[in-house]
């Protein structure tokens, strides 16, 4: 299968669609050399751009992209679902 999904790092939770795609297809997600990691199947819908959970993700968990905290989980995320601004919350300016 042709990727469809981006990755900084191996650990990352999310990875970044590279088009859009819907409920019940495979997000195949590769490093940013191209080196396959993991697939996963939409449970919604999402658009181009934005991030897919790659795993579970508890609210309150430390949420990892380009191999860094980039935020927390703020209610349960399923692994195939769509993660932005209604379920991640940034600690940037919170200090």
């Amino acid at each position: 299968m042709k990727h469809n999904a981006l990755i900084h790092d191996p650990e990352d939770d999310v990875a970044v669609l590279v088009t859009d795609l819907k409920a019940g297809e495979a997000a195949s997600a590769v490093t940013l050399d191209g080196q396959p990691v993991t697939t996963v199947t939409l449970v919604e819908d999402i658009p181009l751009g934005h991030k897919v959970a790659l795993r579970d993700l508890a609210a309150g968990k430390s949420l990892i992209k380009y191999g860094r905290n980039i935020g927390r989980v703020s209610q349960n995320v399923k692994a195939g679902a769509h993660v932005h601004t209604h379920n991640v919350k940034t600690e940037r300016w919170q200090k």
